[in-house]
């Protein structure tokens, strides 16, 4: 295991390093980022309403969710932009550790991000659409739109494989997506390392070495 964590640093090490050397200026790398997450998050907002709930777009709401983007891919974005800058923090943490418990450690932090995350979009959703009732002169109590996502996400965990429940918790997932990343990417090093060191006894086997001096081959 301990070859399988040193390659899984070596990886990660090349990933940051490659993050550093292309990244540039911070006023320009930012701005991009965020574009990057508005279009993210936006994009994975209409992949979830048109495959876990099509029909909300053929009623009186549709205007409602098309304006609903806004605050999703903007907040959303807030929450993903400044994750990314603390997972890199954490990355940088990790690499700087000498144990391989305070390695893992660090990278399980992302967990903690993926949860934060939930949160938010439950927050965003909220926010978002309250901030839409008072676009549509139809005002709304905030307290009321977080106690109804609040029910949703509650009915969910105790009912995942309801029907209704079993989609909002498809929209949720997808939503993450874009707080997903960091997770995925060590999660995907991770096994790449595994890959790697297994495969390499292997390759040794298939490999013979050079015939030394002595050898029949040289007589």
């Amino acid at each position: 295991m301990k070859e399988v964590i040193a390659t899984w640093r070596d990886a990660l090490h090349q990933v940051l390093d490659l993050y550093e050397r292309k990244r540039g200026s911070i006023r320009i790398f930012f701005p991009l980022l965020f574009l990057f997450f508005i279009v993210l998050n936006v994009a994975c907002y209409w992949w979830a309403i048109y495959t876990a709930f099509p029909h909300y777009m053929l009623t009186h709401e549709a205007s409602h969710y098309v304006k609903l983007q806004i605050p999703v891919g903007l907040l959303g974005a807030l929450f993903d932009s400044l994750s990314f800058f603390v997972t890199i923090w954490i990355i940088r943490r990790a690499l700087a550790s000498t144990k391989t418990s305070e390695y893992v450690f660090h990278l399980s932090l992302d967990l903690v991000i993926a949860l934060l995350a939930t949160l938010w979009v439950l927050f965003v959703f909220t926010l978002g659409g309250w901030l839409i009732s008072l676009w549509e002169s139809a005002p709304e109590q905030f307290a009321d739109r977080g106690s109804k996502y609040t029910v949703r996400a509650v009915q969910a965990l105790q009912d995942p494989t309801g029907r209704e429940n079993a989609k909002n918790i498809y929209f949720g997932l997808i939503m993450g997506v874009s707080a997903a990343l960091p997770t995925c990417l060590h999660l995907s090093l991770f096994v790449f390392s595994l890959l790697r060191r297994l495969k390499a006894p292997l390759t040794a086997k298939e490999s013979p070495g050079k015939p030394g001096p002595d050898s029949p081959e040289q007589n």
